[in-house]
């Protein structure tokens, strides 16, 4: 455990001093987000915060390919003798190619095709080193395994495409994207390591659990540059970097799971990784889903921008900035974690703690935090004084309006 989190420490740390760098680059290039009608935020403000992620993941990786407890990742045994494993750097290298194509959209705006097809093929270089789906947690023994070559590629491809757009379509609001991909990649840290060590009693090493660790690192050491008043944005640089690792540990996850050796409740969670998995993303995916359906019922194209997100949602209800974000974090963590709890105890008394936990979330996300509360910020403020500042008005008004009482009333008659 501890040298996991070493590797998430490393991520953070480079990730956090090389975002100044990335805002800097991102000012020289022009790769600055406008204030559109649709945004929210009201000043200009540059993206490219993927460079830093890719550099916190890259030196991740290599520091963990060093490390003698890690060997296990990078290297496999192949009919006895040792070979390289390159999985690992088929998920850098992937990565890269996303990170590449997001900096080229966010400095000349990329349409959606391009895009798309830089998408398949960082999903298409995975799978070539090994990142394949070719088992799904359902079933028994061989009813597990995908058996054709060309279903467990597109497989592949789908999840991967699916987690990148997923994760940007929720990247809408300063730290929202890096916050839930940082909770929901912890719950499922927690998920990997704990069937890492049912799989083997003397090799903790995880391809799975060293890309998640990686993953929440640099969401950590992104997230004090990008929390509300960002002075950076991730842009399509970070959240296809983000989305494109999350499916890839996804994907290794897949692989280690037999249902036929676990119990009934212990099922539960095994099926997570079909969708991503669904309890980690299930915001971005339910933003996602809505949006589709939504776009394509009024007959326009599903990437057709509008203000209907969850977060555009949440600042409609009363909630400030920062406190939607904050609901949202909450909401993650509730669905995230309730499936990782479902390992290790029953599922009766995770449903019992669920529900309780949903009822304290829509508490927090109908009740009377959306006009006041104690997580107020900088945005709710005008908010506050607001309402007394009317009742000072009226009293100059009354006296200048007196002398000429005869005259209004006609005014209003016409």
């Amino acid at each position: 455990m501890r040298v996991y989190l070493l590797v998430m420490l490393v991520a953070a740390t480079v990730t956090f001093l090389a975002t100044p760098f990335a805002r800097w680059v991102a000012l020289r290039t022009g790769a600055i987000t406008a204030v559109r009608d649709r945004d929210v935020h009201t000043i200009p403000t540059p993206r490219l915060g993927g460079v830093a992620m890719l550099l916190g993941l890259v030196v991740a990786v290599v520091f963990a390919s060093q490390m003698p407890f890690l060997e296990g990742v990078f290297v496999g045994e192949v009919a006895g003798r040792l070979v390289a494993d390159p999985r690992a750097w088929g998920i850098v290298g992937a990565a890269a190619i996303v990170c590449v194509l997001g900096v080229a959209d966010d400095i000349w705006d990329l349409d959606w095709m391009t895009k798309l097809a830089g998408q398949v093929l960082a999903a298409g270089l995975m799978a070539t080193q090994g990142v394949v789906l070719f088992t799904l947690p359902i079933g028994i023994g061989d009813q597990q395994l995908i058996w054709s070559s060309r279903l467990q590629l597109a497989a592949t491809i789908l999840v991967v495409v699916v987690a990148m757009n997923a994760v940007n379509f929720v990247d809408g609001l300063d730290g929202l994207a890096a916050g839930l991909v940082a909770i929901g990649g912890s719950a499922f840290f927690v998920y990997s390591y704990v069937l890492t060590q049912k799989a083997s009693a003397d090799d903790y090493s995880s391809l799975a659990t060293l890309v998640i660790a990686a993953l929440v690192g640099i969401c950590v050491g992104f997230l004090p540059h990008n929390f509300h008043p960002a002075r950076i944005f991730m842009g399509d640089s970070g959240s296809m970097v983000l989305g494109l690792v999350m499916s890839a540990a996804a994907i290794v996850v897949t692989g280690k799971i037999d249902t036929s050796a676990l119990s009934g409740a212990q099922q539960i969670p095994a099926f997570i990784p079909i969708l991503l998995p669904l309890a980690v993303i299930l915001l971005p995916l339910l933003d996602m889903g809505m949006a589709v359906v939504r776009r394509v019922a009024r007959g326009r194209s599903p990437f057709h921008p509008d203000r209907m997100h969850l977060h555009h949602r949440m600042l409609a209800l009363g909630h400030s900035h920062r406190r939607a974000v904050l609901i949202l974090y909450v909401w993650t963590a509730v669905f995230a974690f309730a499936a990782v709890a479902l390992v290790q105890w029953h599922w009766h008394g995770v449903a019992v703690g669920l529900g309780a936990a949903v009822v304290v979330a829509a508490l927090l996300t109908l009740g009377p935090l959306r006009t006041r509360g104690r997580f107020l910020d900088d945005d709710a403020a005008p908010a506050v004084e607001a309402p007394s500042a009317p009742p000072t008005d009226p009293p100059p008004a009354a006296p200048a309006a007196s002398p000429a009482v005869p005259s209004p009333p006609k005014e209003a008659l016409r």
